[in-house]
């Protein structure tokens, strides 16, 4: 399925500065720049909220909810009015309402929306984060605000919810919308980004499996998606510049029960507000 649209989507440049000092870094010690890239890899940006999810911030019932496991508070979106619930998860760097449209138009169908800023995200506290924190914070919200009838996720908003369906949350269908899958390749990826040795990535990932103590990839979509048996709807657009759409094959490929959509010039944010993406969840969800 696709549409052409002449609306293309550029991947976020890192700025200038952050470039140079990985590459001082480099030069200096492989720890040191090891280290400077898994502070970056941890820290989104945050961004001011943009005029088209105004109206979704202002209409909606906010609070702060806690965490226990991590011992932080996030910031929850309730929108609409509806007995039946649906969970929206943004992705890296993004914000409880960034998925406005989506929100807009299943609020019609008379579904309540819950969304949230992940931890270090919008109106959360902290500066850093990993998708272990986005998981914990799905588990957490449907203890305390489900149960939901579906979840959709944008980028590593995807990834968290079919992790957190492998790790217990029920919900009857899900969406991942332009989802990133094999952790290696997200890194492999970050560390190009910022013009480092692709060994970097390497030790990257060798930091954070110490760190944490488990391996990342146990994390990696197409892993978590084998033990995913509800319906779920993969949409992914070619000309994706942030997550390669090799992902969205992966994912479908080990989901047992998946429906793939895939779109053309839309990039990685331009699909969230597409009539026909939007349309085709609809129906989705209806079926």
């Amino acid at each position: 399925m696709t549409k052409k649209s002449p609306i293309s989507n550029q991947s976020l440049q890192i700025p200038k500065p952050i470039l140079l000092t990985a590459k001082l870094l480099e030069a200096i010690s492989p720890k040191l720049v090891t280290l400077f890239a898994a502070k970056l890899f941890t820290t989104p940006i945050k961004h001011k909220i943009p005029k088209r999810e105004l109206h979704m911030e202002q209409n909606s019932r906010q609070s702060k909810l806690l965490v226990p496991s991590l011992k932080k508070e996030i910031m929850v979106y309730e929108y609409g009015e509806g007995e039946k619930k649906v969970l929206l998860v943004h992705g890296w760097s993004g914000r409880g309402t960034q998925l406005v449209k989506i929100a807009d138009e299943l609020v019609k169908l008379g579904y309540q929306i819950v969304s949230f800023d992940a931890p270090a995200h919008g109106k959360s506290e902290g500066r850093t984060t990993i998708m272990t924190e986005f998981i914990a914070s799905i588990l957490e919200i449907e203890k305390q605000l489900g149960p939901f009838e579906f979840a959709i996720g944008h980028s590593l908003g995807g990834m968290s919810i079919l992790n957190a369906i492998k790790q217990g949350f029920k919900v009857k269908k899900a969406v991942t919308i332009g989802s990133g899958d094999i952790i290696q390749d997200i890194l492999d990826d970050f560390v190009s980004k910022l013009k480092l040795n692709p060994k970097i990535a390497g030790r990257l990932k060798q930091h954070f499996e110490k760190k944490f103590g488990e391996s990342m990839e146990n994390y990696s979509a197409h892993v978590a998606a084998q033990e995913v048996k509800i319906p779920v709807l993969v949409i992914h657009d070619k000309n994706d510049h942030d997550v390669n759409i090799k992902a969205a094959y992966n994912i479908d490929k080990h989901l047992e029960n998946s429906e793939l959509m895939i779109t053309e010039h839309l990039g990685h944010r331009k699909i969230l507000g597409n009539e026909l993406v939007i349309n085709s969840i609809k129906e989705f969800l209806k079926t």
